[in-house]
Formats: structure tokens, sequence, C-alpha cells
């Protein structure tokens, strides 16, 4: 893995590591004293390159916490993250963002799409923020995996609540980031359109070789992953590798209060 301390924050940036995402030892406490809050106690991960990998846990447990900080969205109290070779609290602010821009896709339960702008724009969006260059071929080839070609002009309001979804879903993948995460994908959506969905980012994988790591509460999410990891009181108390979701609302049970 690079250092980060012995390189320059670019080439740190840009070099190719070993480890997609990786957390040490990481606690986030919010608040002071008595009062004080522990929503990660001492968590270490490693996040595996092209695998898809599903964080669950009971509400409070930890989860949506643990991937703002792996996203860099947040800062651990302490321990440390990286990703793709970068470790996060040795980068300023400004390399924290161009890691995000060039490194780091995010797809939102409630799509985060902006009104004005097409499907295409939105999609495109990430790419102009980050003054890139639009790969023609990829695009139109992501355009038709997600279903949106005869899409592409509408506006979020004329387009179905699993559209937008595909529509944030192709945001998150244009720029091909190192790690997409994805925060309760299909908490929005009706069971046939969250299917599709869910489809959609086990392809992501298959067909790209996409890293992504989903926060979620839904045992037919966690059961097209690859790895799954269970958070309880701020801890990772289980970790299994594929299941069925059966098998997973049965560990969900097991590490849920009664």
């Amino acid at each position: 893995m690079h250092d980060i301390a012995t390189s320059p924050a670019g080439a740190a940036i840009d070099a190719v590591p070993t480890d997609v995402v990786t957390a040490h030892e990481i606690t986030r406490v919010y608040g002071e004293g008595d009062t004080s809050v522990r929503a990660l106690r001492g968590v270490t991960l490693d996040v595996e390159r092209g695998k898809l990998t599903a964080v669950m846990g009971p509400s409070g447990s930890g989860k949506s916490t643990l991937m703002h900080i792996l996203a860099a969205l947040d800062r651990p109290t302490s321990g440390f993250v990286t990703v793709a070779g970068a470790r996060l609290g040795q980068l300023s602010d400004t390399d924290v963002t161009k890691l995000r821009r060039k490194h780091i896709g995010f797809v939102f339960q409630f799509f985060n799409l902006l009104p004005m702008l097409t499907a295409e724009e939105n999609i495109l969006l990430p790419l102009s923020l980050a003054g890139l260059d639009v790969d023609g071929g990829w695009f139109e080839d992501l355009l038709r995996r997600v279903g949106l070609e005869d899409r592409r002009t509408h506006r979020p309001a004329e387009l179905s609540g699993g559209q937008q979804q595909r529509v944030a879903i192709a945001r998150a993948l244009v720029t091909r980031p190192t790690v997409v995460f994805a925060d309760e994908p299909t908490g929005n959506l009706d069971l046939r359109t969250g299917g599709e969905i869910l489809e959609l980012l086990r392809s992501s994988v298959q067909d790209y070789g996409q890293t992504l790591v989903v926060v979620t509460h839904d045992a037919r999410v966690a059961a097209i992953a690859d790895r799954i990891l269970f958070l309880a009181d701020g801890l990772i108390v289980k970790d299994l590798g594929r299941s069925t979701p059966h098998e997973v609302m049965e560990a969900m049970e097991a590490i849920t209060p009664q």
C-alpha cells in the first residue's frame, strides 16, 4: 500500500493501491461527557476490489455512520481510513474533495437528482464538476445497461422512482470510480422495482468489475452481496459470505435486541 506521508498528496490519490477501502480501529463519538454517544467502537475492515459488500444492522447500530466515514463524508474520532491508497486523515480538505470526485460514487435512498437537469445531464454532472471529458462509447453503453436510452432528455419529475434511481446509479458509475457506496438503494421503491435495481447493482459488479458497498436493512439486498457485515452497538459482530435472504434474516434476528 502507498503511504501518503512519503508521497505528494496528488501522487497518492492517483496511485493504484492494493486495497480499495480499509478502516483501522475507527471510532466515532458524538457529544461529550455523560451525554456522549459512541456510534462506532473500534471497527476494522477491508473492502475487496470487484466485490459487493453489504452492511447490515439494527437501527442505531452505526451502519450509516460507518458508510459516511468510509466514503470520506465524515471523520472518525479515532483510527483511520484509506481509500484508493490514500490515508484520509492526512489529506487536506481540497485533496479529500478531489479524491471523492475521482474515486468515490454515491447512490442515495432519495436519489438526490437536480430537478432542473435532464437525466443525461444529471448522470454527467460528476464529470462536469471534475472537468473531465465524456467517453462517448462508455456513456452510451452505460445508458443502455441502465435502461435509460429513451429517457435521457426527461427531467426527474417526468421519471418514475425506479427510473430516477437508475439515473442515480448511472451517475455514480459514470466516472468509473474505485468504489461506489449505496445507502438503502431500494428503500424508497416498491418490491418489483426494487428487484430491478438489485439486478442492476449486481450487474455493475459482474459486468464492470465495480466495487460496491451497500448499507441496507433489507435481507433481499444483502442476499445479492458477496460479503455481509453485521453491525451491533458500533461493532462488527458477524461476517458472512454469500447467503440466502432466510440466512440473512436469521443472522439479523440473532443480533437484534429483543
